[in-house]
């Protein structure tokens, strides 16, 4: 008998085992992917997270892609020679700049679904105007007439599930439109947590500029694997997190509230980071999780 195995081939072998019983777990789940940041800018980082989507789907996950295109949307602007203005995070959106989003978005959309289909699965894209999917009111941040920026008041999640059903991957990009069927521009992060909810997820991942949530944000040793709603809370109140990270810790406790099981902010600047987070005993972001949930990381199990 032959036992001149390489240590290489039994670690890629103990990687596969120890992924077993995560994709025992969510195997025919739905998990929603707030796709965005860098990760959408460097061509590697592109591929690496779509090859991570399309694996989720391949071993019996239903992914669901919603992206964002900011930067992109900002340097068409500088094309145009119009100046990008933004408040409270928010970009301040008149007509053109709402034609010139839809335009990138579309595009961006198309990209991503023709990179999942390259690796043998069949998408489809779709943006919140159609089928109803995304309906949306008004934004006014402090009373401040922003433009045509939208917030999710509701979702009809009857298209996505109708795509998941027939086995396709549902990519979305963020634009909806109101009563009236006026289109509106949304922060990506707000509609991916809105169409987790409306599906049940039992995972939202939002892809970042950073490993995650810390203890003490200056220092890179205390990242937090896992973190019940009820600690990042107290990271807000007690100012351990600051800045853009409390909308986004915010809207993780808005969709574990409101019925999906686990949310996860990760380093979209990282190859594979889907995989690392979902399917290793440790993870490399950070998973928010209700109070009365199992935490099963292992070293903290």
């Amino acid at each position: 008998m032959n036992v001149n195995v390489s240590q290489e081939i039994i670690d890629k072998a103990s990687v596969l085992v120890e992924a077993l019983p995560y994709i025992q777990r969510f195997n025919g789940k739905i998990i929603v992917v707030k796709y965005g940041g860098s990760a959408m800018a460097d061509p590697e980082l592109k591929a690496s997270i779509i090859e991570d989507i399309v694996l989720l789907k391949l071993v019996g996950m239903k992914p669901v892609i919603v992206h964002g295109g900011g930067k992109e949307i900002t340097k068409w602007m500088k094309k145009t020679g119009t100046e990008t203005e933004f408040y409270n995070g928010l970009r301040i959106t008149d007509k053109d700049t709402l034609d010139v989003a839809e335009m990138v978005l579309a595009k961006v959309n198309k990209e991503l679904v023709s990179m999942a289909e390259l690796l043998g699965v069949k998408a489809i894209g779709i943006s919140g105007k159609d089928g109803n999917l995304l309906t949306v009111k008004k934004v006014m941040p402090d009373g401040k007439d922003i433009g045509y920026v939208g917030e999710v008041t509701d979702v009809d999640p009857s298209i996505i599930e109708k795509i998941l059903d027939d086995d396709m991957l549902p990519v979305i990009y963020p634009i909806g439109k109101d009563e009236n069927g006026i289109g509106y521009n949304i922060n990506g992060d707000h509609a991916a947590s809105a169409v987790a909810k409306a599906l049940k997820a039992s995972k939202l991942a939002f892809l970042t500029d950073t490993d995650g949530v810390y203890l003490d944000p200056d220092d890179r040793s205390t990242l937090i694997s896992e973190l019940y709603v009820s600690e990042a809370r107290e990271l807000i109140e007690n100012g351990n997190v600051n800045g853009g990270m409390i909308p986004k810790i915010r809207n993780c406790i808005n969709a574990i509230e409101n019925g999906v099981d686990r949310v996860h902010i990760l380093d979209g600047r990282i190859l594979h980071c889907l995989l690392l987070e979902i399917f290793t005993n440790k993870g490399i972001g950070t998973a928010i999780i209700n109070d009365d949930a199992e935490k099963f990381y292992k070293e903290q199990a």
